[in-house]
């Protein structure tokens, strides 16, 4: 990845595969190029290159569109990439609500037909004797016309899937409804690409039905990524973290770890695992002990090791609220990927220790 800048707060990354596309541009553009201006030689490949590089400067804005929008509704975009498919905007977290959802997803397709839509007007005001940049502009328009329509498409991960996916989660009230809906929606459409792409091959046209069955592929691995992620959100829908607690001690950061697992046995029932939460002296929890991080500690050297030497911080993610459930908590466990996590009363006491492996117990019973 080449790094050209930044964008409302977001890295710009261009990837090396621009440059195989920006050569493909060029050599395709080629003979249309010798037809306008005839005689220009290699100079003809000069101005693909640069009709590649208009193109991108529209798919820049059609992504940052995306970005802006999403940064208006409170979310951080890590970043803008420009690749060989054009371009994408990672956005940490998802859409709380459905208008964010549709929002910053329409935003895209619009940017790109309004940026068709102006070249088209200004194709119309070029003298007819600049051949080459009446060229040009009738390639942007053309292109950001396409690339707007096709956006719309209500298939994920395209931009209208995420319409339909927004729409469908009005409807329903589920997300992962609509995420299942567009899912699908995807994955009929690179089956139609597909189609598209076996169909172009009949007249000879190679280089098409390989972008074609690239495209294909794409669309196919993003919805079924999709579809599977919405599953683990359906899973999730029902989960109460409340509910899935185990019960907790609190201990003094400084006290020894093998005093520690004495209490936390001493506080344990048959069938139920007692966590250890770390605390100051004032009594905030910092810290939570996990059962490997005890298991990794040799027995002789307990008495030795103060508790805090084997928690982890609380910090960053591993305090979560005891009323936190579903898609919340889903987004909880994006964040801060962890064995276990601390629920915190409303008073800031702590309730309980949430272990992944039991809410992964639980999506597997439901």
């Amino acid at each position: 990845m080449v790094r050209i800048g930044r964008i409302a707060g977001s890295d710009v990354l261009v990837s090396t595969s621009w440059f195989f596309v920006a050569a493909l541009i060029a050599w395709i553009m080629g003979p249309r190029v010798d037809q306008v201006q005839p005689g220009l030689g290699a100079w003809k490949y000069v101005v693909g290159v640069a009709f590649a590089m208009a193109l991108y400067l529209a798919i820049l804005l059609h992504e940052a569109s995306h970005a802006l929008v999403a940064r208006r509704f409170g979310f951080t975009v890590e970043a803008i990439t420009l690749h060989f498919l054009g371009g994408a905007t990672t956005i940490d977290g998802e859409a709380r609500r459905p208008r964010q959802e549709f929002w910053i997803a329409v935003v895209g397709p619009i940017t790109s037909l309004a940026v068709g839509a102006v070249a088209l007007a200004l194709w119309f005001a070029i003298p007819e004797d600049q051949g080459l940049l009446l060229l040009v502009v009738e390639g942007l328009a053309g292109s950001n016309l396409v690339i707007g329509v096709l956006n719309l498409v209500p298939g994920l991960p395209l931009d209208g899937g995420r319409v339909l996916k927004a729409g469908v989660w009005a409807l329903t009230g589920k997300v992962y409804v609509g995420t299942v809906v567009a899912g699908w929606g995807g994955r009929v459409t690179a089956v139609a690409v597909v189609v598209w792409a076996f169909l172009s091959s009949r007249d000879g046209t190679v280089v098409n039905s390989v972008v074609l069955v690239i495209v294909a592929m794409f669309l196919w691995t993003g919805a079924s990524q999709a579809i599977a992620a919405a599953g683990v959100v359906r899973g999730l829908s029902g989960v109460v973290a409340r509910e899935l607690a185990r019960p907790a001690i609190t201990v003094p950061e400084d006290l020894p770890l093998a005093e520690a697992v004495r209490r936390a046995g001493a506080a344990s029932v048959p069938g139920s695992m007692t966590g250890i939460v770390t605390t100051t002296s004032d009594g905030r929890p910092v810290g939570v002990v996990s059962d490997e991080a005890v298991r990794a500690v040799p027995e002789e050297r307990m008495p030795w090791l103060a508790v805090s030497t084997v928690a982890r911080s609380l910090v960053g993610g591993r305090a979560l609220p005891v009323g936190i459930t579903g898609e919340d908590l889903l987004a909880a466990l994006r964040r801060t990927p962890a064995s276990e996590y601390v629920l915190l009363a409303e008073d800031g006491s702590v309730h309980g220790v949430l272990a992944t492996a039991d809410i992964v117990r639980a999506m597997r019973n439901r």
